[in-house]
């Protein structure tokens, strides 16, 4: 299985890896702006300052030469200093990624219980419920996150009082970092709650409609082995692989709620770091969002190996 399956996938993911490493450093420098002006606020600075500016960020290097210091750094650990805060970036994507870790892994949880739990009640109960449902899920998933959060700010935290309105709890225990962060878990997950729904019920549907289901209908099977092992079972691998790919994508999503609910995570820090024009840390956090983005996309494909027996077999051939 190493050789013939994780190896060429592990080896993809690493070329990917590096290829998305290249581009993210090359945009960012192709971007308006740079260190100095951001340093010294627009204003004059004297030859001397702008001189130790220049080299601290090898601005006067080629651009492929800066690119060969940022990868010997980050292989070391080292993400580099933030222009903003002052800082090491390490340290600083550190103390804010617990935040967006619990949050992510929230709204995961959600996607997977309540997405997939949905799809599969709609797809094995067809009717007036099924319908409603899906058309819920519809326009769930046309609605835009901060909209979402707007209005569980509003009607869960104001009105009610039920949910604080900002904070991630991290000084008040596990309870206190659940109460704080699940209005944001719910507003990261709505649409992809819905869109995970959508694709569950449409592919356990397909299944249902295959020819080796209706034959083990024919032969008298229990209606329930039937949905278990022919159903589910086969109808489960496109569930996962689009299940992992919208979790892999909640990342992206972290800045915006992050931003509305004043948590202290690394989406936020990104939209700060890109209005100050903070290179470093946008470079830093890019980098992970794609590396946790295709190290996602991997477990996934091994998952769906794992579930799958054509794919196993396949493998083998």
């Amino acid at each position: 299985m190493f050789r013939d399956f994780l190896l060429p996938k592990v080896g993809m993911a690493a070329i990917t890896i590096f290829a998305t490493s290249a581009v993210v450093f090359g945009a960012l420098y192709l971007a308006p702006g740079d260190p100095v002006t951001f340093l010294t606020k627009g204003r004059p600075a004297d030859p001397a300052t702008i001189a130790a500016i220049t080299q601290q960020y090898h601005l006067n290097d080629p651009l492929i030469t800066r690119y060969q210091l940022w990868v010997s750094g980050v292989l070391h650990g080292d993400l580099g200093q933030s222009i903003m805060f002052r800082q090491d970036v390490t340290t600083l994507v550190g103390s804010r990624m617990p935040t967006t870790l619990w949050l992510v892994a929230m709204a995961s949880v959600l996607i997977v219980t309540v997405g997939i739990g949905v799809g599969l009640f709609s797809a094995l109960r067809p009717g007036k419920l099924d319908d409603s449902l899906m058309l819920g899920a519809t326009l769930a998933a046309a609605v835009p996150i901060f909209v979402i959060a707007i209005a569980l700010v509003s009607f869960f935290s104001i009105r009610l009082g039920w949910f604080p309105t900002f904070g991630s709890g991290e000084s008040g225990g596990f309870l206190d970092r659940l109460k704080h962060l699940t209005l944001p878990a719910v507003a990261l997950a709505f649409a992809a709650v819905a869109f995970v729904a959508r694709i569950t019920r449409a592919s356990l549907r397909e299944e249902m409609d295959k020819e080796h289901v209706r034959a083990a209908r024919s032969r008298g099977l229990a209606s329930s082995d039937v949905v278990r092992r022919h159903v589910v079972r086969n109808g489960f691998a496109p569930i996962v692989t689009v299940t992992g790919l919208t979790i892999a994508g909640l990342f992206v999503g972290t800045a915006i709620i992050e931003k509305a609910f004043a948590l202290n995570g690394i989406g936020g820090l990104l939209i700060d770091a890109v209005s100050a024009g903070d290179f470093p840390v946008v470079q830093a956090i890019a980098l992970l969002m794609v590396i946790v983005f295709i190290l996602t996309n991997l477990g996934t494909d091994l998952l769906q190996h794992y579930l799958d027996p054509r794919q196993r077999r396949a493998v083998k051939e």
